[in-house]
């Protein structure tokens, strides 16, 4: 089993604690983190500058495709960032956790 952070972002508040809350009930992620950002990107020709709220999912290996398959679909924006990192030297007991809160309830 290993262990990956699943990173995303969206406009609004409330869509960020919307998609966490849900990942979490549906035991898509261990536990999720909401932190507000200022995002600098190019979209349809413009430098955009846009106050977004980051999510990063702690989830497995095992469950990171149904994860991100279902943030596409719930996701507000039309292209969405989804995307995963893998995290290497986890402490057991943290990783143990991790793994077991996401086993069938």
């Amino acid at each position: 089993m290993h262990l990956l952070a699943v990173h995303t972002t969206v406009a609004h508040e409330a869509d960020a604690r919307r998609l966490a809350d849900e990942a979490v009930h549906q035991r898509l992620a261990a536990c999720v983190q909401i932190e507000r950002i200022e995002s600098v990107y190019e979209w349809q020709g413009a430098v955009q500058h846009e106050a977004e709220w980051r999510l990063l999912f702690k989830t497995t290996d095992a469950r990171a495709n149904a994860l991100m398959a279902w943030l596409q679909a719930e996701h507000p924006y039309e292209l969405p960032a989804i995307y995963s990192t893998e995290v290497r030297d986890a402490t057991p007991a943290y990783a143990q956790w991790v793994a077991q809160t996401q086993e069938a309830g």
